[in-house]
């Protein structure tokens, strides 16, 4: 067992505890609501933290692939690279858990493409270089963080704005349905009155033809008669 002095062991015992700590998170969420705010900063929380670990694994790798002082036995460095293994597929796992792509490809908390990833940028840095680096990814993160809040209100603006103009579509599809409802029941008065003055009119017309008729039998009468006497 390497001493307590190992850099290389010291890093990978921060990388072991923020193993730790990124499972006592996850345990949290158990306690949170399904969805919120708080639980959105939670979960973003985490997978900075994955990030993070990603980071130091690869710092791990590439301190081993270009060992300094004591040359390192192949079986001890045969038994860190099992070391470093085993706790990357931890990171995959947790990584698969929050939808990283299985953490092959960390682009949607490392900017665009065009960012070198997190192996290339750790070839060549010492220790308080990985720090610094990580640091400077905490900051891109940071920075990813803040636009994806402008752009969460925007879209809630957006979504505002929609709603305006579908309740005043609806106010203005109610108003219509009311003036409808109003020319229906003018319409139906109307027609009403249109039966009542019909049916006075048939009842007029019948009225006028029966008094004609009576006019025409007292005239037919009243000729009958005179040609009766003079003949």
């Amino acid at each position: 067992m390497a001493s307590s002095s190992d850099s290389w062991i010291k890093e990978y015992n921060e990388a072991v505890k923020m193993v730790d700590d990124i499972n006592a998170m996850i345990s949290e969420r158990s306690s949170l609501p399904v969805s919120g705010p708080e639980t959105q900063r939670h979960a973003s929380a985490i997978r900075r933290k994955i990030t993070i670990l990603g980071t130091r694994l690869d710092g791990l790798q590439s301190l081993l692939s270009r060992p300094t002082g004591k040359p390192l036995t192949e079986k001890e460095m045969n038994r860190r690279k099992d070391m470093v293994a085993n706790l990357r597929s931890k990171v995959n796992q947790m990584a698969s858990a929050f939808n990283m792509s299985n953490f092959a490809n960390r682009d949607s908390l490392l900017g665009p493409e065009s960012k070198p990833d997190a192996m290339s940028r750790t070839v060549g840095v010492d220790n308080s270089g990985l720090v610094g680096l990580q640091r400077q990814i905490m900051k891109e993160q940071d920075e990813d963080l803040e636009k994806l809040e402008e752009t969460i209100v925007s879209t809630k603006h957006i979504a505002l704005a929609v709603n305006e103009e579908l309740d005043l579509q609806t106010r203005l599809i109610d108003d219509l349905d009311q003036h409808v409802d109003v020319s229906d029941s003018r319409l139906r008065r109307v027609q009403k009155n249109l039966a009542v003055l019909n049916r006075r009119t048939r009842d007029s017309c019948s009225c006028m033809c029966m008094l004609l008729a009576v006019i025409g039998i007292v005239i037919l009468a009243v000729v009958i008669y005179l040609l009766i006497k003079y003949l």
